[in-house]
């Protein structure tokens, strides 16, 4: 076992040791190494207290990042390093952090406190790795274990239920039995952490390899949260275009779209109106006219309640709003959509169509992808030819418009617009003249 640790990472380790200390890296970038992944950051874990880290390294920079938690952040050759003293946790009181930790010389008391086994593991570069609790094994087997009581580990800190998940779903991994159990047990718990940290937990969850299976086998803990989903559960849709239920419906759509979160969260939230919007015809067909207006309202109020950024929650909503419209395969059509979104959001809504799509009834996916694909052909040709669809690819501007026909305010808004529908209906050519020529004709009087 040969871990690639950074030449600065040894560095600190050495210099502990030297100093009479024990050193070892620690949790996610051991988990990382054993799964041939690269880590992204790295923890180190040592035998020395507070003020023997800041002694030890008093000729580099040093940052005092958590020092009653016993973590000093260290500078070393512009590399920050995290180096936390191994420690007891003391007494929970509010489901999320120790309201005390109590030092230790014992690395062991130290991963016992952990949550999950393959995160308790640490490695020297000489000593090899230390696993006290069959990390290794899980890993090898692809189990989320907690170290210790599950039911403890969770009503220590609630959020370990979500890491749990997200874990599962990243790594591709199942939940050991009693580690799921008491999670399901204790979902209320999760009212207790911020909407900050789900957010963050639910991002990584949803861009998980097995995001589908996890929504699905820890959807009461889901519910607990995203109490607006539950309606959706086992809701059939009595219409020959669905195989499945609106919730399981959802789920495949979320997976089947590439791994980008602004999809997933569009995908989660595309149909969470249709309850509220379910009719059946006489032969008893289901339909849901006008959900996608429900589901964007709901998912604006959910996403805010998550606090998601403006620009996430505008962009996911206007996704929901045309997820279900019609675009006809004809350029004039897929230029109104493009100066309606934009060409970047254009892109998003097939990726949502296609996604939703794929979530459909089997004999009529192939059909219906193939249309996607006739309209991004479109899209192409409008690109290769440089077809105007915005009031920026426009020949004209507004100085010009106003010069040409004494416009005043926003009746030169208006005229520009009117020019593009024009160009855009190919009844104008996109140049100067022709523009200008068309904008002389329009009555002014008639705009306001």
């Amino acid at each position: 076992m040969n871990f690639l640790i950074p030449l600065q990472v040894k560095k600190a380790i050495q210099i502990l040791n030297d100093n009479g200390f024990e050193a070892y890296i620690v949790g996610g970038c051991v988990r990382d190494f054993l799964l041939n992944l690269t880590p992204s950051d790295f923890d180190i874990t040592t035998s020395a207290l507070p003020e023997e880290i800041l002694s030890t390294f008093s000729d580099y920079k040093t940052i005092e990042t958590g020092l009653k938690h016993g973590t000093v952040t260290v500078v070393i050759e512009s590399m920050h390093l995290e180096i936390t003293t191994y420690r007891v946790d003391g007494e929970y009181k509010n489901n999320r952090h120790p309201d005390e930790v109590f030092f230790t010389r014992n690395l062991k008391e130290d991963l016992k406190r952990r949550d999950f086994t393959v995160n308790a593991m640490a490695y020297h570069p000489q000593e090899g790795l230390i696993d006290c609790f069959n990390g290794q094994d899980d890993l090898r087997n692809k189990i989320i274990r907690c170290v210790g009581e599950p039911e403890k580990r969770f009503t220590e800190d609630a959020l370990r239920i979500l890491r749990a998940m997200r874990f599962a779903s990243v790594l591709g991994f199942n939940v050991e039995e009693k580690t799921f159990d008491a999670a399901c047990k204790l979902k209320q718990l999760i009212n207790n952490i911020s909407s900050e940290r789900i957010n963050s937990e639910l991002n990584k969850l949803l861009l998980g390899e097995s995001c589908l299976e996890i929504l699905n086998n820890f959807k009461e803990i889901i519910f607990e949260f995203i109490p607006e989903l539950k309606p959706l559960d086992g809701f059939s849709q009595n219409n020959i275009f669905h195989i499945y239920d609106m919730y399981m419906h959802t789920l495949v759509s979320v997976a089947s779209c590439p791994e980008n979160i602004i999809l997933r969260l569009t995908m989660l939230f595309h149909d969470i109106g249709k309850p509220d919007t379910y009719t059946e015809d006489e032969n008893g067909i289901g339909h849901c006219y006008g959900h996608a207006k429900i589901s964007e309202e709901k998912a604006r109020i959910i996403l805010r309640r998550l606090k998601y950024d403006n620009h996430t929650i505008s962009t996911v909503t206007t996704l929901i709003r045309y997820h279900d419209a019609d675009i006809a395969l004809t350029e004039k059509a897929v230029k109104r959509w493009l100066n309606k979104t934009g060409e970047e959001n254009f892109r998003l809504l097939l990726e949502v169509k296609r996604a939703d799509t794929r979530a459909l009834s089997e004999h009529i996916i192939e059909e219906r992808l193939k249309y996607f694909d006739e309209i991004l052909l479109i899209l192409k040709k409008i690109n290769e030819e440089n077809q105007c669809f915005s009031l920026k690819d426009l020949a004209v501007n507004g100085k010009d418009v106003i010069e040409k026909t004494g416009s005043k305010g926003a009746e030169t808004g208006i005229i520009l617009k009117m020019l593009l529908n024009k160009v855009m209906e190919n009844e104008l050519e996109n140049d100067v003249t022709s523009l200008l020529n068309y904008a002389k004709t329009i009555d002014l009087s008639r705009l306001l």
